[in-house]
């Protein structure tokens, strides 16, 4: 286990933590939340040895391998592939022993060693590997055309993927996440809870995703005013220990019942004009469970509305018959055609790539249809956020000066005031943005945005960086804003509690999604299940192509001087390949006969099924390029 004495730790001076005493036991899977600096990462960065304690013990059963994901990829020339199975150290000191091995086999001592090698892969179900590295790889939306890939092609987001894949890979007792869910999509997010759920170490998890940290953990490691304090159960029990806590304070007790009051009559007048669409219903179920988690974080720092938009137009804006994209020979979509209206509440689902971000663009005006049209109502006022608008600050100037600059006119103090609420004060009111962190830009990006009173939300993953605290201040705040609302997120909490319909981004087509976010993930499910169908197919026609063997040469032409060369190494590569060819036709025909087993298709566990279906497909490339290299071999051998 993991265990805490009197542990005290501190970053560039500051102490964050002082008189931490607890117990980490073997499978929890744990959660540790606090605000932005608390010293969540900090700790990590101890239990990783890159950090040293001040005072006191942190001790981990020294035997333990420990996997966390690494914060910069370089530019390598690896496969992906081959990048996310170096994360099974073993695995890969195998391969290479084996290697070594087998270049001295007329040895006897080499012999015996290349038999325990042997057995110490199948152990660790090495045959395996590649199966389980192409199924991560998947999973965090990898393209089977993206494992052969050098990692330097990928962009910044896709190689923090890699990364958590390779993490992942390695066959650890202790995991070690700081914001897994940052770059990933919501269909990613899905799989890697189902993946952690059924991982058997200890996991150590930092998430600001409340749906998240809800599903995965057992225990709760809070970090708050100095203090570390250990919760069994999941985030929300955590956090209705806490509102219970602070109910203790009569000042914040009354403060409790006050804002519950106000969210309860908000809850009772949408609940009067709501849709009977299964979101509109789902979203009141949330709404109903706002109160407890209000209560929980009543001692927010952060404190703010949208102001009241000052017009409306009905259609905010309208798109008819529209083609879009950035280039009119593949648009992206085609015949696009909707209206949003002032009461529009809507979130966009759909998988990596499907077009949401280039959507948000259409809406935003930042792209103007390739054909049709983009109609804006007369008093549409937009108010878009996206990751490109933290560009956008000065990073020279303050927060207050940006408001300012937005609002010459208004009475410093005011601003300073609103600013407060976004819990800039003090120093950081005055301080050039330049040194901010991803989560204060986007909070001022945000306040900047709020300000100008839209009657028309554009939010592309607005959550991004942002911790729990500013994640729930600004899921409220959207509750009672009259302005419409469109918006993309990994969030589900957001969704469920600030969208009443969602709409499909699939296939080149927007339409409505006839569910809610449990149906999502069904649909998620089903999708993957049918391209795994297709998959399969498309595997066994090629293996029915390849089957059998040419009587004729492919070619003929000039003798190669490795033609001409003793022949000896080529007979013993072919033998050496027909061993091989014959274990893994084997292990083919013992898959299909398994992947026949109708109960393997009945059981919600897909990952099993992912696994052989993978294992599969890795088998059969792995026969038709063998039996290439021994046809090739036969020429060779064949040639006068």
């Amino acid at each position: 286990m993991i265990l805490l004495r009197d542990l005290g730790f501190s970053r560039n001076g500051e102490a964050l933590v002082t008189g931490a005493s607890l117990q980490l036991h073997p499978g929890w899977k744990i959660g540790l939340t606090g605000a932005n600096g608390c010293g969540k990462s900090s700790f990590l960065g101890l239990l990783r040895g890159e950090l040293h304690a001040d005072r006191g013990d942190l001790e981990r059963p020294p035997n333990w391998v420990l996997a966390h994901v690494a914060q910069d990829t370089p530019a390598l020339p690896d496969a992906a592939l081959d990048f996310v199975l170096d994360g099974d150290v073993e695995l890969r000191q195998i391969e290479r022993d084996l290697i070594a091995a087998e270049a001295h086999h007329d040895d006897h001592h080499a012999g015996e060693q290349i038999g325990l090698l042997h057995s110490r892969l199948s152990e660790i179900d090495g045959y395996a590997a590649a199966a389980r590295a192409a199924a991560l790889m998947h999973g965090l939306g990898f393209s089977d055309e993206d494992f052969r890939r050098p990692v330097a092609e990928f962009s910044g987001g896709w190689r923090v993927r890699l990364n958590l894949a390779r993490a992942l890979m390695c066959r650890s007792d202790l995991l070690l996440l700081d914001e897994p869910t940052n770059h990933l999509d919501l269909d990613a997010i899905i799989w890697l809870e189902e993946w952690l759920k059924s991982y058997p170490g200890t996991l150590i998890l930092i998430s600001h995703d409340r749906d998240f940290l809800d599903v995965i953990t057992t225990h709760i490691l809070a970090i708050e005013a100095g203090k570390m304090q250990l919760f069994t159960g999941n985030y929300s029990a955590c956090e209705r220990a806490r509102a219970e806590r602070l109910a203790n304070d009569l000042a914040l007790a009354a403060k409790q019942k006050r804002e519950a009051a106000h969210l309860q009559s908000y809850i009772d007048r949408f609940r009067a004009k709501a849709s009977k669409a299964r979101q509109a219903q789902s979203r009141i179920k949330m709404l109903a469970k706002m109160g407890d988690i209000m209560a929980a974080h009543i001692d927010t720092p952060f404190s703010f509305s949208f102001p009241e938009p000052t017009g409306f137009s009905d259609p905010l804006l309208l798109v008819d018959d529209a083609k879009v994209g950035y280039d009119a020979t593949t648009p992206i979509f085609e015949k696009l055609r909707f209206t949003l209206r002032p009461d529009s509440r809507i979130g966009l689902l759909g998988r990596n790539g499907a077009g949401k971000s280039t959507l948000m663009k259409l809406l935003a005006g930042e792209l103007q249809p390739l054909a049709g049209v983009r109609e804006e109502g007369r008093n549409l006022k937009l108010g878009y956020f996206a990751q490109h608008q933290m560009e956008q600050l000065r990073p020279d100037e303050s927060p207050l000066k940006h408001m300012i600059r937005q609002e010459p006119r208004t009475r410093e103090q005011d601003l300073r005031s609103y600013l407060g609420g976004f819990d800039f004060r003090g120093n950081m009111v005055d301080a050039p943005c330049g040194r901010f962190s991803g989560g204060e830009k986007t909070r001022l990006a945000l306040a900047l945005m709020i300000r100008t009173a839209p009657n028309l939300l554009l939010m592309d993953e607005p959550t991004n960086h942002l911790d729990l605290e500013m994640r729930e201040a600004l899921t409220i705040a959207l509750q009672e804003t009259e302005a419409g609302m469109v918006l993309v997120s990994h969030d589900r909490h957001l969704l469920r509690a600030t969208c009443d319909e969602l709409w499909l981004v699939a296939s080149g087509r927007v339409t409505p999604f006839d569910g809610d976010l449990d149906d999502y993930a069904d649909w998620l499910n089903q999708s993957r299940a049918a391209e795994k169908s297709a998959e399969r197919e498309k595997n066994q026609r090629r293996r029915e192509s390849a089957a059998g063997s040419p009587n004729q040469p492919a070619s003929t032409g000039e003798k190669s001087p490795a033609q001409q060369a003793d022949r000896r190494p080529l007979k013993k590569e072919s033998e050496k390949l027909e061993q091989q060819l014959a274990e893994w036709q084997s292990e083919l025909k013992l898959l299909e006969t398994r992947l026949a087993d109708q109960s393997l298709y009945a059981s919600p566990e897909t990952r099993l099924l992912d696994e052989l279906t993978l294992r599969q497909s890795m088998l059969a490339q792995n026969i038709e390029a063998a039996q290439s290299r021994w046809l090739e071999i036969h020429e060779l051998l064949e040639t006068p």
